[in-house]
């Protein structure tokens, strides 16, 4: 695959994207990397370092407000919306355009951060198919019930990590496990972690399972 570096230049600058890793023109595997609520994708750029590999490009959009949407994740959808559905839409536009300048599927990885992660792991939810990677670090599926969904499709044996602490101050550990359930019935081969203590962090064996499914290893 060859990309000229003025065609990533026009996508990064379109869609106001930071950049960290391997250059997009050169890169062979991209992550589109989504930030917490209150913080920005410089601020989760250095997140990405200890995922550093040759080859690998890290893209992160900014929240126009700082975050993806205003309300709690497990709110009825209605009152996050429009802006929910807005930053969904802006996750996949991204996802397309990397799909138009030449990645494929098997080369794109999403992954979030708290309620980054929220985001990610709904808007993949909501578009079943196969993704070189899923990484949801403290977070899972938007609104009331996760079980409660209309879904089609098969994600085709993407593998997904999920890590969360066990009292996680904003995330429950049970919706942790909800989502887990629910992406594996759509075809996901998902591994799930919970961690003791409530630490809002990726910790380092969240990384290893991260670093398993970009090099497409196994952890124990």
């Amino acid at each position: 695959m060859t990309i000229q570096s003025s065609q990533a230049d026009r996508l990064i600058r379109a869609h106001h994207l930071h950049v960290a890793g391997t250059p997009l023109a050169r890169a062979s595997k991209v992550v589109i990397f989504i930030h917490g609520r209150h913080a920005t994708g410089t601020a989760i750029l250095p997140l990405t370092e200890p995922l550093a590999m040759d080859g690998l490009c890290f893209l992160a959009p900014d929240a126009d407000t700082g975050s993806w949407y205003p309300g709690a994740f497990m709110a009825p959808i209605i009152t996050n919306e429009p802006y929910l559905t807005n930053a969904l839409e802006r996750l996949g536009s991204i996802y397309h355009s990397l799909e138009t300048l030449g990645f494929g599927r098997e080369q794109i990885v999403l992954a979030g951060f708290s309620q980054g992660s929220c985001l990610v792991l709904e808007y993949a939810a909501r578009h079943p198919h196969f993704y070189a990677g899923i990484l949801g670090f403290s977070g899972g599926l938007i609104g009331p019930d996760p079980m409660v969904r209309n879904e089609r499709g098969s994600f085709e044996g993407t593998r997904i990590f999920l890590g969360c602490s066990e009292k996680d101050p904003f995330i429950p550990a049970k919706r942790v496990l909800e989502t887990a359930g629910h992406l594996e019935g759509l075809g996901a081969q998902v591994t799930a972690r919970l961690y003791p203590g409530s630490d809002h962090v990726i910790n380092e064996n969240q990384y290893a399972h991260a670093r398993a499914i970009l090099t497409w290893d196994a952890v124990a």
